[in-house]
């Protein structure tokens, strides 16, 4: 696999363990051009950076190396960990996001995406269930890689968790929906909410699951649909 270097100073100077990284963050660079993008995860003004970038036709750059510790995820919280760029590695995918035109994802992109993230789980010991989107680990800030990111198709080469469908299975009772949903989710890793008590920042946290699990989907309630997948990925 052919990785470019295009190194950006933004990222931490002390070098951390490889037994450190433990998850991968995949995100869009929702900006207007490649160019744009590169330039500002270069510029020392913004303070902002990944690991590696893919662009379009499926080149991949590498901006910071995988022992410094590259400024991507921000203020951003999953299961017991808490400002996860310290153990993560960062990918930006080239794409306009929803700002200025989302669009689907190149084939080649994703391909190559799919054999990166391949060769980082084996380097890195890398669960399959660490694969995350921006979104889950930031969802009251963050919405990338969007609906149209193809975690499914990731999940097929164990990048990533998807659930068995099989719907008729399980009532949907409407009373206690809203906690078992937010109970199920909890355990899964999202952050941000209250199980018992109910936020108006809730419906971010359940679009955010929705773009990943059920992208035709993206209501911010909780459907029958949403709930039954909350519930088969965590029993």
């Amino acid at each position: 696999m052919k990785i470019a270097p295009n190194f950006s100073p933004n990222h931490s100077k002390k070098a951390r363990l490889k037994n450190d990284i433990k998850f991968i963050i995949i995100h869009y660079t929702g900006m207007q051009s490649e160019i744009e993008s590169i330039r500002r995860l270069k510029n020392p003004k913004f303070k902002v950076s990944c690991h590696y970038l893919i662009n379009r036709k499926g080149q991949i750059f590498q901006l910071v190396r995988d022992k410094n510790i590259a400024w991507h995820a921000g203020k951003s919280k999953w299961q017991r960990f808490k400002n996860l760029n310290k153990n993560s590695l960062g990918i930006e995918l080239v794409n306009k996001g929803h700002q200025f035109g989302y669009q689907s994802f190149s084939n080649v992109q994703i391909k190559n995406l799919i054999k990166l993230c391949k060769k980082l789980k084996k380097k890195y010991s890398i669960k399959k269930e660490n694969f995350l989107g921006h979104s889950d680990i930031a969802p009251l800030r963050k919405i990338d890689p969007g609906e149209k990111f193809p975690w499914k198709k990731l999940s097929y080469h164990n990048l990533g968790m998807w659930y068995k469908k099989d719907f008729k299975k399980i009532n949907f009772h409407s009373k206690n929906t809203k906690t078992l949903f937010f109970k199920n989710i909890h355990k899964l890793g999202y952050r941000y909410f209250d199980i018992y008590k109910r936020s108006i920042s809730d419906k971010k946290i359940i679009k955010s699951f929705q773009q990943r699990y059920s992208p035709k989907n993206v209501s911010g309630k909780i459907d029958k649909k949403t709930f039954i997948i909350s519930h088969f990925l965590t029993n």
